[in-house]
């Protein structure tokens, strides 16, 4: 009997352990073997994809090319021509050392390499199924390579079902191409999948690669970063506060031409824009950073998106003082609301003006709480030295404990009263009672709301002053309704078809979820490359911007992480309230905002919208009697 039970696996299973970590999906193939391309001196690079890189991914170069032996020492594991030992480790300077992606991908495939040298008469064939050799002969070829990667995951059913749907693979494709793209622009760059076209980029500078990827739009939204320290150089583009998204899928580091992910350099970009910009969106940002190769470690994770600095501090601060010089240089101005309408005129300071004394008066028996103030009270003095006054018309004094008797008792019924209401109905008469910075709106059926800066909603309950942001509130209201299926399905044809020109990227998160949206009333048609036709929206949201809520659904999708029903629904839902909610700045009847109040308040959780933005404030009465004692 043999007592020992520790076995050398063999190289296949090995392999096929090392594909589990390096290929992860189609997308991780691209990337293996478009930086082979860039490692190989590449200046054209052409990725051809069929069914989203479950048949083929098939990559194209001009590189230096491989003779027939080293086109078969390849997909030998651990082989590699990028290191020769340990202490190269730290001194890298092309993207990939390991000597694992090809070989692991050859587990998991099936390989046809066509390769040859400048200067060479022939070249060489290679093919291979899952790490086995097949065959290798001599074969006429232009100098570079061109490697076929076919049928991914043929040989292990399970992990092939666990791909997602060809929309969705192809959206991790469209992301690792526009990563790969931006860290190479002198390098021209094509994608196409089944047959179309959805990238020809030449090369160009830094700034023209990012518009040429993320569109024309995003020239006016991009200022340029660069500074130089003894340990780093930094360079590249920042986005404007006013450019800010929801959503920071545009957020692109990169070390030494290398993408990675390095949470903290993305809080210390945040906290540069955290006084311009709200809390719920995020800056745009293509940040390259050149460091001494021998004061980073990238061989931390097998994908080398994780690279750890030996300064990271220091280039931290680098960092945040180089955003914010670019800040104030183009005088960015912070997204504060202030009102300004009123705002008094102040004059320029003048050194050589004299120092003036205040020329006011007091008067000590001044009562502003009197039911009958005095008709005048001194306020500044004249030019006669005698005291100035102002007519004070006498108010009334108002029963506040009257007005307010029982109030929690009949809101309920008022509130289910006022429900039916329209938010958009103005038949009733109204009027506008100005105030500074307030217009409460009275008519016959006046209630107890105030309208703030035509923002927020104030209105009183048992525990103090409640004060609601009108536009989250909507959103809160109708993310509740469309989410649980609240809207018809009923399509409102558009009398002109709409437009509207997606990135690849945002067209194929649309695309994944093309079947909820035709549930939800959405009649659209995919016109080739980023051109979609609207020709129909819900009903119940017919007088939405079709093509900015397109875009912001695919934001939305491209977003979530998870690629499911019920998070592309949950996605769509949102996009949805957001576009179809009341808007700051719109002035609401009682009706209209007690009808929002009451909708409001039956949600679940009716304090946070589904992104978990604040909707409620309450100011307590402790708080109140503390502010008068």
């Amino acid at each position: 009997m043999d007592s020992n039970i520790i076995k050398l696996l063999p190289d296949s299973v090995a392999n096929q352990i090392a594909a589990g970590e390096v290929i992860q999906r189609p997308a991780s193939v691209v990337k293996e073997l478009v930086e082979n391309a860039v490692d190989a001196g590449a200046t054209s690079i052409s990725i051809v994809i069929k069914d989203a890189g479950r048949t083929l991914v098939q990559v194209v170069d001009n590189g230096c090319g491989m003779s027939p032996v080293d086109a078969r020492m390849a997909f030998e594991r651990h082989a590699t021509s990028k290191i020769a030992n340990a202490t190269d480790l730290y001194a890298l300077h092309t993207m990939g050392f390991r000597g694992e992606a090809l070989p692991s991908i050859a587990s998991v495939a099936q390989i046809e390499l066509r390769t040859m040298r400048k200067g060479d008469e022939m070249g060489s064939k290679l093919c291979l199924s899952e790490s086995k050799f097949i065959s290798q002969e001599p074969v006429v070829a232009t100098p570079g390579s061109n490697l076929m990667v076919k049928n991914l995951f043929f040989n292990m059913p399970a992990r092939r079902k666990f791909l997602k749907k060809d929309s969705v693979e192809l959206g991790h494709i469209l992301r690792e191409f526009e990563r790969l793209a931006l860290v190479n622009p002198g390098i021209d760059f094509t994608l196409i999948s089944n047959d179309v076209t959805l990238h020809q980029l030449r090369h160009a500078t830094e700034k023209q690669r990012i518009i040429d990827l993320f569109g024309k739009a995003i020239d006016r939204a991009l200022l340029p970063i660069g500074t130089a320290a003894p340990f780093v150089r930094i360079e590249g583009y920042i986005g404007l506060p006013s450019s800010a998204k929801k959503r920071g899928y545009q957020q692109f580091f990169s070390v030494n031409g290398r993408n990675m992910r390095h949470p903290f350099f993305h809080r210390a970009v945040m906290d540069c824009y955290q006084a311009l910009i709200a809390s719920d969106v995020q800056p745009s940002y293509f940040i390259n950073f050149e460091v001494n190769p021998e004061n980073i470690d990238v061989n931390i994770h097998p994908q080398k998106h994780e690279i750890k600095f030996e300064d990271e501090i220091f280039i931290r601060d680098v960092l945040m003082a180089a955003i914010k010089e670019s800040l104030g240089r183009f005088n960015v101005s912070g997204a504060m609301d202030f009102d300004v309408e009123d705002a008094p005129d102040i004059p320029a300071f003048d050194p050589r003006a004299g120092i003036i004394a205040p020329d006011t008066a007091v008067d000590s028996n001044y009562n502003p709480f009197a039911d009958t103030p005095s008709t005048a009270r001194p306020s500044r003095i004249n030019s006669d030295n005698a005291p100035a006054t102002h007519n004070r018309t006498p108010r009334a004094a108002t029963n506040w404990e009257a007005l307010y008797q029982n109030f929690d008792n009949e809101r309920a019924a008022s509130l289910d009263e006022v429900r039916s209401s329209a938010l958009n109905n103005d038949d009733s008469e109204q009027k506008e009672v100005s105030l500074p910075g307030l217009t409460a709106i009275e008519n016959d059926n006046a209630g107890h709301c105030i309208q703030l800066r035509q923002r927020y909603i104030v209105m009183p309950s048992q525990s103090g002053l409640m004060i609601i942001d009108q536009h989250r509130a909507h959103v809160n209201v109708l993310y509740a309704r469309f989410a649980d299926g609240g809207l018809s399905g009923t399509t409102q044809r558009l009398i002109f078809p709409d437009s509207v020109e997606l990135t690849p990227s945002q067209s194929a998160s649309l695309e994944s979820m093309a079947d909820i949206a035709a549930d939800m009333g959405f009649d659209i048609a995919h016109l080739g490359g980023g051109t979609w036709a609207v020709n129909g929206v819900p009903a119940d949201i017919a007088a939405t911007n079709p093509a900015e809520l397109l875009a912001a659904m695919a934001d939305d999708a491209a977003a979530t992480g998870t690629h499911d029903t019920a998070a592309l629904r949950s996605a769509a839902a949102l996009a949805l309230a957001r576009a179809s909610a009341i808007r700051a700045g719109r002035a609401l009847s009682t009706d209209e905002m007690e009808a929002l109040a009451a909708d409001l308040m039956r949600l679940p959780a009716p304090t946070y919208t589904p992104d978990g933005l604040r909707t409620i404030v309450t100011i307590e009465n402790p708080y109140i009697d503390q502010l008068f004692s």
